[in-house]
C-alpha cells in the first residue's frame, strides 16, 4: 500500500509539474505587452524558459557634453568609471527614453547576448510593441544567416525604427543583404566588424540599386571594419551607379587600393550605361512613348456641318449626336486588363521602379553610347585606414572637379560630394592632389569651416 502510495504521489507530482508546464506556455501566448521593456522583456523571457537573462536598465547619459573635456575626477570616481567601462562588454539589456515615462523608450541596446530562435520569439513580441522605438543596436549577439529573415521581419513590424546597429557579427554565409530589401524601411544601417568580404559586398551592392529594382530608404551605411578589397569596393560601386537615395558611405578600415577608389571615382561622374541598363533604358523610353501615346488627344476628322453643306449634304440626326457627344471632355474609363499591361509594359509596377525610371531616363546617346549623369546624391564617402596612392586620389580628384565644372542640379539633393575622407591611406601629406582635393571640399564640408584656409588635415601615414 506504502509504495502505491508514493506511486500515485509521484504521478501527481508529475502531473502537476506538466500542468504548470501547460499553463506557462498558454500565459506567454496570452501575456499582452504593457510597452514597457523592463517588464516585458523578462517575463516573455521566463515564459519562454530562457534562464539567466540580464536586468533591463536605464542606459545612463554622460554628465558633461560631448565636445568638452571631462572635468576631474577623484579616485573612486575614476574606479567607478573603469568598472562602467569594462562592464559594457558583459551581457547587457539597455534602454534610452526621453524624460521619465517609462513607455518612451526610443532606443534598445543589447549586447553580448547571444539571440537564438527563443530570443528572436521574445523580442519579436516586446520591441513592437514600443511604439517610439527608433533605434536598436546589437553588439555581438551571435546572430546566423538563418535568423537575419527573421530579424528583418520583425525590425518591420516596428513603424518607427529607422536606425540598425548590427555590429560584431560575423557570417558563415553572407546574408547581411536582406535587411537591405527594396521593402526595408531602414534609413541607418551600421554593418561594422562583421567580416565581409567580396561576397558580401557583392550581395549588398546588388540591394543598393540593380537595373530593374534599388534601395529607396537607406540615407547611411556603414561597412567600416570588414574585408572589402577592390573587387569588394567595385561590386559597391555598381550599387550606387543608380541609387540615389544613399547619402552617406562608410568603407574605413578595410583593404581597398587604388582599383577600388577608381572604381567609386567613376560613378561620381558621367559614365556609359552597361548592355543590361541599355535594354532597361530602350525598354522604358518605349514605355514612355506608349504612355504619351495613350494620353495625348486624338484627333478625329469628323465632317462639320458647314463643309457637308458645301457639299450639299444634310447631316444626319445620328451625325449630329456623335458632334454633340464628341463636344463633352469625357475620358472613357480604361479596361482593368489594358491597365495592368500597360503597367507591366512601362516596368512601373511599385514605387521603386518609378523612381528607378526616373534615374534611367536621365541617359543620353551620345557618339555611339548611352551615357548617364554621375551620382551627385552621395554626400559623405569615408576612405580612411585603406590603401589609397596617389593613383587613386588622382580619380577621386578628377571626379570631384567634374562635380563641381557642372551647372547646378536642379533637384534638391543633388549638390554632389561634399566631405571624403581619407586619412591614414598610402598619400604624401605634401602631394599637390591632396591640396587641391582640400580646397574643392573646404567650402562643401561644414565641418572643416573651423579651420583656417592653410591649414590640410593628415593625408596619410
Amino acid at each position: 500500500m506504502r509504495r502505491r502510495g508514493e506511486r500515485t504521489s509521484r504521478e501527481k507530482v508529475e502531473a502537476e509539474t506538466k500542468s504548470a508546464e501547460r499553463k506557462a506556455e498558454q500565459g506567454g501566448e496570452e501575456y499582452q505587452c504593457t510597452g514597457i521593456l523592463e517588464q516585458d522583456f523578462p517575463e516573455l523571457c521566463a515564459h519562454a524558459g530562457i534562464a539567466g537573462v540580464p536586468e533591463v536598465t536605464l542606459r545612463p547619459s554622460p554628465s558633461y557634453p560631448a565636445d568638452e573635456e571631462p572635468p576631474e575626477e577623484s579616485l573612486p570616481q575614476v574606479l567607478a568609471r573603469i568598472q562602467h567601462k569594462h562592464g559594457l562588454f558583459q551581457p547587457r539589456v539597455q534602454v534610452e527614453r526621453d524624460g521619465e515615462d517609462p513607455r518612451g523608450t526610443h532606443t534598445v541596446h543589447l549586447r553580448g547576448w547571444k539571440i537564438e530562435e527563443a530570443m528572436l520569439g521574445v523580442l519579436s513580441r516586446c520591441l513592437p510593441a514600443l511604439a517610439g522605438l527608433q533605434a536598436v543596436h546589437l553588439w555581438k549577439v551571435g546572430l546566423t544567416e538563418q535568423l537575419l529573415p527573421g530579424l528583418a521581419e520583425l525590425l518591420a513590424r516596428c513603424p518607427r525604427l529607422r536606425t540598425l546597429s548590427l555590429e560584431g557579427n560575423p557570417l558563415p554565409e553572407p546574408a547581411f543583404h536582406v535587411l537591405m530589401g527594396s521593402d526595408s524601411t531602414l534609413a541607418h544601417l551600421s554593418l561594422r566588424n562583421n567580416g565581409i568580404g567580396a561576397a558580401g559586398a557583392h550581395l549588398i551592392g546588388e540591394s543598393l540599386s540593380t537595373p530593374t529594382s534599388f534601395n529607396r530608404s537607406l540615407l547611411s551605411l556603414v561597412l567600416s571594419f570588414n574585408h572589402i578589397s577592390d573587387l569588394g569596393a567595385g561590386y559597391i560601386a555598381q550599387g550606387l551607379r543608380l541609387n540615389r537615395s544613399l547619402l552617406s558611405l562608410s568603407l574605413a578600415n578595410n583593404d581597398i587600393g587604388d582599383a577600388g577608389a577608381t572604381r567609386l571615382a567613376e560613378v561620381l561622374g558621367p559614365f556609359a550605361l552597361s548592355q543590361a541598363e541599355v535594354v532597361e533604358w530602350r525598354r522604358l523610353l518605349l514605355a514612355e512613348e506608349l504612355r504619351r501615346s495613350r494620353t495625348a488627344p486624338k484627333e478625329t476628322e469628323r465632317p462639320s456641318k458647314l463643309r457637308l453643306a458645301k457639299q450639299g449634304k444634310t447631316p444626319s440626326k445620328k451625325e449630329l449626336l456623335v458632334k454633340e457627344e464628341a463636344r463633352q471632355p469625357r475620358k472613357p474609363p480604361e479596361p482593368r486588363a489594358a491597365q495592368s499591361k500597360d503597367r507591366k509594359t512601362s516596368g512601373q509596377e511599385g514605387p521603386e521602379l518609378s523612381e528607378l525610371a526616373q534615374v534611367l531616363l536621365e541617359a543620353r546617346a551620345q557618339e555611339g553610347t548611352v551615357v548617364l549623369p554621375g551620382n551627385r546624391a552621395l554626400l559623405n564617402l569615408n576612405l580612411s585606414h585603406n590603401r589609397v596612392t596617389e593613383r587613386g586620389l588622382d580619380a577621386l580628384l578628377a571626379a570631384l572637379e567634374g562635380q563641381r565644372q557642372e551647372e547646378s542640379p536642379k533637384a534638391p539633393g543633388q549638390q554632389g560630394l561634399m566631405c571624403l575622407s581619407l586619412e591614414n591611406n598610402r598619400v604624401p601629406a605634401a602631394s599637390p592632389a591632396f591640396a587641391r582635393l582640400h580646397e574643392l571640399l573646404l567650402p562643401q564640408d561644414p565641418s572643416l569651416g573651423a579651420q583656417a584656409q592653410g591649414e590640410q588635415p593628415e593625408a596619410g601615414k
